[in-house]
């Protein structure tokens, strides 16, 4: 499994359990049939932004803390979430169609969203799809040439 697939697994994870450690971590990933090392999740939580919250009654546990929507992302980390996990970039007229690892689109269609991209005006994420509309004076051709930059491709 891919260091992306696990990223995941350990985001839904937290969505979905009360994790107070690591190792309750490494366990979960371990009845999902993922071996993982307490160092690597140490290291996935930190690449996702993983924090500890208090819960009531002062137990503390993991949580992937949510970006308002009004948060613009700055450059630098849209150019690093396009280069790690799209991969693939397509057009056709005002459209751009970008590929990434199964269960991924979303991250990659909100950090697209929250930067304000010049001659983009939207996203709409499936799985490991995504699309983004290019403005009326914007060609699909470019928008996907301005990504594929900011993703290395």
């Amino acid at each position: 499994m891919s260091k992306h697939h696990r990223q995941h697994r350990i985001s839904r994870l937290l969505a979905d359990h009360v994790v107070t450690s690591q190792e309750m971590l490494v366990s979960l990933l371990a009845d999902d049939g993922l071996a993982a090392t307490q160092a690597t999740v140490s290291r996935d939580l930190d690449d996702l932004g993983a924090v500890k919250v208090r819960l009531p009654g002062g137990d503390t546990a993991y949580a992937i803390p949510e970006h308002p929507a009004y948060q613009n992302v700055p450059r630098d980390q849209l150019r690093r979430v396009l280069g790690e996990w799209v991969v693939d970039v397509a057009s056709s007229g005002n459209l751009v169609v970008l590929r990434t690892p199964p269960g991924s689109a979303h991250v990659v269609a909100s950090a697209l969203d929250r930067t304000g991209i010049d001659g983009a005006i939207g996203t709409v994420a499936g799985d490991d799809t995504l699309m983004v509309v290019a403005a009326q004076d914007t060609t699909g051709e470019q928008l996907a040439d301005t990504l594929r930059a900011l993703a290395g491709l």
